[in-house]
């Protein structure tokens, strides 16, 4: 595979028809964790087959779990058993995955063997402080690099007792981290969150048979229970089909609908503030399948205004804010964010690389601290640098359905991580994406 991969985009189209997006990147990655700690056969479809699941999946291989695939989505896990796992020979590589390398940081404190997580050059700039440290406090001993950075080595053997820890900052990687760390601890686990944020974990450990106390902003487990295998159905990911939806709002002429969505309450931030600014959506056939609340998602092109992002909704669309920036970069007036500062830690810093592409294509845009106040108005073909971030890359690829001339999108490898495809899939509806 080629070292850079660059995406040219010639400029207007619309996006029409009828997709499926590949499955829930979240979902996936809880999905061959829970199936590797269960007891029995656990049937998985839907999978995707990004680098950061396959990473996942990689990592309990090496530790002695026996699957089946992927191919096409479908994968079969013989599960091992909370207690189950086995020494890996050498460090587990976690990618470009900051959603893998802190749950299993989750799940590598309550094993008796000792482990390490290394990833990316990207990775390892991420803070992970944030799990080790109320992760020291339930006992376990992790070991970051300078400023509490991969790699991660954690010491085996430790007795792990429940917390009640209140979360500094809304985070699911961290809840679901400690959560899951909790399978293993003496006593009750218990974490409040400031804000609401995805509920995946929590779900899919009922779903395996886990009981889950839900109160509020508190989620609790007690340890030293077990999982049962079952099968799962993975929804169509809302982040990777929020870049159509972008597409189709802002492209004149478009009408596209995203089949099997998982429009989780935690997850619908991006159509709610879409909405808030005048998009034209619509959600068929609404249905649940294996815990998970999916529809169909019918997009059409509409006039979008700005906005004050309200601040309820930042913890709902947080890794959507990259397409998000694209619709208030055309939409009238001017749309500010605020309390978002968790994009500055992401696998970039997303406020100040999706504000430097912005200005790179004309658009004028304010940086705060915390956020950022983008005045929408015409966008011009140019040049772009995605810093490596698969969501950044896509916004700008979408972009290019507004924009006066060809947008090239540089260092747009990382894409694969989280949809493989995507050019393919855009082209298919209408986008003239070009990969070099």
């Amino acid at each position: 595979m080629a070292d850079s991969i660059d995406y040219t985009v010639k400029p207007g189209g619309r996006l029409t028809g009828t997709l499926r997006v590949p499955g829930d990147k979240s979902i996936s990655h809880r999905a061959v964790m829970l199936g590797a700690l269960a007891e029995g056969t656990t049937h998985i479809t839907g999978l995707l087959e990004g680098e950061d699941v396959l990473r996942t999946l990689g990592a309990f291989r090496a530790m002695g779990v026996l699957a089946k695939g992927p191919e096409s989505g479908r994968l079969t896990i013989q599960g091992v058993g909370l207690r189950g796992l086995r020494p890996p020979a050498q460090s587990l590589n976690m990618g470009n995955s900051g959603t893998a390398m802190r749950l299993m940081t989750g799940i590598l404190a309550g094993q008796a063997f000792d482990s390490t997580l290394v990833g990316d050059a990207l990775l390892s700039q991420r803070p992970m402080q944030r799990v080790a440290e109320p992760l020291a406090r339930m006992g376990a001993r992790i070991e970051t690099s300078a400023g509490g950075r991969p790699p991660l080595k954690i010491k085996g053997g430790q007795t792990l007792r429940g917390v009640d820890y209140p979360m500094p900052v809304a985070s699911a990687q961290v809840k679901s981290a400690l959560l899951l760390a909790g399978l293993y601890a003496t006593g009750e686990t218990c974490v409040t969150e400031p804000a609401p944020t995805r509920d995946h974990t929590e779900r899919m450990l009922q779903g395996f048979g886990y009981a889950v106390g839900v109160n509020g902003a508190r989620r609790c487990v007690r340890g030293s229970g077990r999982l049962a295998a079952c099968d799962i159905d993975v929804p169509a990911d809302i982040s990777s089909a929020t870049f159509f939806m972008v597409g189709a709002v802002i492209a004149p002429g478009s009408d596209l609908t995203l089949e099997h969505v998982g429009i989780n309450p935690t997850r619908v931030g991006v159509i709610n503030i879409l909405k808030l600014m005048g998009a034209d959506i619509s959600i068929l056939n609404a249905r649940e399948v294996g815990g998970e609340p999916v529809a169909d998602i019918r997009v059409r092109h509409a006039k979008l205004k700005g906005i004050a992002i309200p601040r309820a909704q930042v913890p709902l669309a947080i890794d959507e804010f990259p397409a998000l920036f694209i619709a208030a970069a055309v939409a009238s007036g001017e749309t500010i964010l605020t309390g978002a500062e968790e994009l500055r830690v992401k696998e970039s810093d997303r406020i100040a690389v999706m504000a430097q592409g912005l200005k790179a294509l004309g658009v004028e845009v304010r940086e705060t601290p915390d956020g950022i106040v983008i005045r929408g108005g015409t966008l011009r073909g140019g040049t772009v640098d995605s810093h490596g971030d698969h969501r950044i890359a896509m916004a700008f690829a979408i972009a290019a359905l507004r924009a006066s001339g060809a947008v090239t999108v540089c260092d747009c490898k990382n894409v694969d991580t989280s949809f493989p495809g995507f050019a393919g899939l855009a082209r298919r509806a209408g986008l003239g994406i070009e990969v070099k």
